[in-house]
């Protein structure tokens, strides 16, 4: 058995597992709060389409670094968990970024103007976890493009993102174990 195979006391497992929850959790509660301090209202003078283009950019380049750092860590389940911490929240907050700069840009483009962070957050959740409850509806046709989008990108981070990140961290025990 190598070192980092070799069984952890109780004590140290519950501090390493406590300690890797408490990173997770601080890292969604960042990204929330860089969500609502982000000067987002100036996005309205940058197109659409370049947003959303870094978004991805930045989405790919965070979800690379986390499988590397799955594949390189200790402990990989709790390494994975903490991925899904920051890169799940990330994808959504995202989304929400670019529903709010859509709202401010032209109050048209959902059914309720005047949406402010919480509300497209709200929305952005609401697609992710379901397909929407009709409240906040896409109204222009730019809208609905990018929810149809984000549905079908849903489908990809649940099914494709969520094994990478599981893959990542089989592959890393399997390596340990031989």
């Amino acid at each position: 058995m190598t070192a980092s195979t070799a069984p952890i006391p109780a004590t140290t497992a519950r501090k390493v597992i406590a300690w890797g929850l408490v990173r997770a959790l601080a890292s969604t509660a960042a990204l929330v709060a860089v969500y609502f301090l982000a000067p987002l209202d100036r996005l309205r003078s940058i197109p659409l389409g370049l947003t959303l283009a870094v978004a991805v950019v930045l989405l790919i380049a965070i979800g690379t670094w986390q499988v590397r750092a799955i594949a390189t860590s200790p402990h990989p389940r709790l390494r994975g968990i903490e991925s899904l911490a920051v890169t799940v929240p990330l994808y959504i907050l995202l989304f929400a970024s670019a529903y709010y700069g859509m709202a401010v840009q032209d109050p048209t483009s959902f059914n309720a103007e005047g949406l402010t962070r919480v509300d497209t957050l709200y929305f952005a959740v609401t697609i992710f976890s379901s397909v929407g409850f009709g409240d906040i509806v896409a109204a222009s046709q730019t809208a609905r493009t990018l929810v149809t989008i984000q549905m079908i990108l849903n489908l990809l981070v649940l099914g494709a993102g969520i094994r990478v990140f599981i893959g990542a961290a089989r592959r890393r025990r399997d390596a340990d174990a031989t």
